[in-house]
């Protein structure tokens, strides 16, 4: 099956086309910026690249959060408007799981994990068992003391932390699980649009394309703020800015 996708759920802009099991061509970049501009670019120059027409494509697959609150409306909002306009299915991947996903015979709980400021994350806890991913602890917006306290408890077996945030917290995590690994795989810290189709497989397409919304999983602090003097279900916040 041809299929797009896309992750800019962070930093890292990437796109893939990949067609069954054939890498047609892939994207990966962490210095971009500004997602808005260079993802259609990027997907554009990718399908010229691959000598594919869009109307070619059978499926598109995106990550879907948690992660910037700008980048995932950026690549849900172009995955929707590409899956709409062809007329093909969109399926959505948690932005943590195709994280985890690149840490491939690993036996440890892979833990992947996002920076969401003020000592806080956006992580889960997941394990390879007979060939797939499985979740361990579902995805959460958590503080990182919080989380350690729960990795704990998952049956004494050994953690790997995975993501480019990972090192940021290394002595806290190191501090409070002596036992756990920080990932030394440079690219497996980073999205990748051909393990995103990968997994996508495990997952059935979203229902309602025009419905389909990222896993935030934290309300932006502006929208706290205007939840706060708003009545929930009134009032929408992304329509009124």
């Amino acid at each position: 099956m041809k299929t797009l996708a896309i992750d800019t759920s962070n930093q890292t802009l990437a796109v893939a086309v990949v067609d069954g099991q054939e890498v047609l061509g892939q994207s990966q970049t962490m210095a971009i910026k500004n997602h808005s501009t260079a993802l259609m670019p990027a997907i554009d120059g990718l399908m010229q690249a691959v000598g594919m027409a869009p109307k070619e494509l059978e499926q598109i697959v995106v990550a879907k959060g948690p992660g910037s609150y700008t980048g995932l409306r950026i690549g849900v909002t172009t995955a929707k408007t590409l899956a709409q306009t062809l007329n093909i299915p969109l399926i959505g991947v948690s932005s943590l799981k195709a994280v985890a996903a690149n840490c491939v015979g690993v036996s440890q709980v892979i833990v992947p994990l996002f920076d969401a400021r003020r000592q806080n994350v956006y992580a889960g806890a997941y394990q390879w068992h007979n060939g797939t991913l499985e979740t361990r602890i579902k995805d959460q917006h958590i503080s990182l003391s919080e989380l350690l306290t729960q990795l704990k408890a998952v049956d004494g077996q050994e953690v790997l932390f995975v993501g480019a945030d990972t090192v940021k917290f290394k002595d806290m995590i190191e501090a409070e699980l002596p036992t756990a690994h920080i990932n030394q795989v440079s690219l497996w810290n980073y999205p990748n649009g051909v393990v995103l189709v990968a997994i996508a497989k495990e997952e059935a397409p979203v229902a309602s394309i025009h419905d389909f919304v990222p896993d935030y999983l934290k309300l932006v602090e502006a929208e706290e703020k205007w939840l706060a003097s708003h009545e929930p279900g009134v009032d929408a916040y992304v329509e009124k800015i």
